[in-house]
């Protein structure tokens, strides 16, 4: 069953990157967070709260974490720091929550208002970085009773999605420079050319959970792209209940059903429909990404075709142009939490009995 897999996943999992502060593991721990509270087993806080206590010490330290990297991924880990100070009451957790939040406080922005992805990605938004950041934005706004925060983060969301919007696919964009001189930049539009699955996996999200978070009212502004977004993501969705790396072009060649993006549309299809926003069915996806998770050679259990890694610019030696062909070249991994996390998160969200009827293979 999921909850057995999940529960084997997280007794073993070993920190992404050897221990320091990062999104990966950030994924991790809002499935474990999220099995908490629909379920209220104690095994599923009792992971988050020995992963996360590994990373933070007795005091406020963040293993590894540079402010100054002013990188936007290392935020979304501080969703966890949120919940565990709910939880336990334990002031450990808000004081290291602070640290993320001083981060942001100076971290450099777009001419528009935008978080910068990352320093090294000057000028850039990149849809990654509005999960990584907002939601914990707002809700450490809300924590510590700063509704500016949350004014700011909504104004940041309502710019990135006018930046981002790509009319002739009504999809979104990867990235956009605002500079318009990254050469996988459009000249005219400053975006990427091609739809990366979990590019829009990220930013589905991150709006069910600004949603769930902001309430119906601050969220009406970005109701109806919210809906119409997840309509979008529906209308492309295989028969197989996947979707493809290269989410718009079934006759690449080399395109193939990711099931990390896969988790996430299907995390946002069913969040959405219990806010009460309109929404594909969350499901039968549910019952094909949980089919993802197939016994290796070796018996175990793992979840398959999960995109390592995409990006954009100089990396490893290589560069991302953001192009069709770039999406599909990227190497494949097992059971990385970029996929494991969001199917939690979307397991989460299942009625028991429906849970109880998706074994893994």
């Amino acid at each position: 069953m999921l909850s057995d897999y999940f529960d084997a996943y997280a007794t073993a999992h070993v920190p992404y990157k050897g221990g320091a502060w990062c999104y990966e593991d950030g994924l991790l721990y809002r499935g474990l967070e999220l099995l908490w509270r629909q379920t209220g087993e104690a095994r599923w806080r009792d992971h988050l709260v020995r992963l996360v206590d590994a990373q933070i010490g007795d005091g406020n330290r963040l293993a590894g974490y540079d402010p100054h990297d002013y990188n936007i991924d290392n935020i979304l880990s501080g969703r966890a720091l949120l919940a565990l100070d709910e939880i336990t009451g334990d002031p450990r957790y808000l004081a290291a929550a602070a640290r993320l939040a001083d981060q942001l406080s100076t971290h450099p922005r777009t001419r528009s208002g935008v978080y910068w992805h990352k320093l090294r990605y000057p000028w850039q938004v990149w849809l990654d970085g509005l999960y990584m950041g907002l939601p914990f934005q707002i809700g450490y706004g809300q924590r510590i009773g700063t509704p500016a925060l949350v004014d700011d983060a909504l104004a940041q969301l309502d710019t990135a999605l006018e930046m981002t919007h790509v009319p002739a696919t009504g999809l979104y964009a990867h990235a956009v420079d605002e500079t318009h001189k990254q050469p996988w930049a459009d000249p005219d539009t400053g975006q990427t050319s091609a739809h990366w699955a979990r590019a829009l996996g990220w930013l589905a999200m991150a709006l069910v959970d600004i949603a769930e978070l902001v309430g119906p009212n601050r969220f009406a502004p970005f109701r109806t792209r919210t809906e119409s977004l997840l309509r979008r993501v529906g209308e492309v969705q295989r028969s197989d209940g996947l979707w493809l790396q290269v989410i718009d072009q079934p006759d690449l060649e080399g395109n193939y059903a990711e099931s990390s993006a896969s988790a996430m549309f299907t995390y946002a299809f069913l969040k959405a429909a219990s806010l009460g926003l309109a929404a594909p069915d969350g499901r039968g996806a549910l019952r094909a990404v949980a089919a993802c998770v197939e016994r290796d050679p070796d018996g175990q259990r793992r979840m398959q075709r999960i995109c390592h890694v995409a990006g954009l610019g100089q990396f490893e030696g290589r560069y991302r142009d953001g192009t069709a062909a770039y999406y599909v070249s990227e190497r494949l991994r097992v059971d990385d939490p970029k996929g494991v996390g969001p199917l939690m998160m979307a397991a989460s969200l299942v009625r028991s009995d429906l849970s109880a009827e998706i074994a893994v293979g």
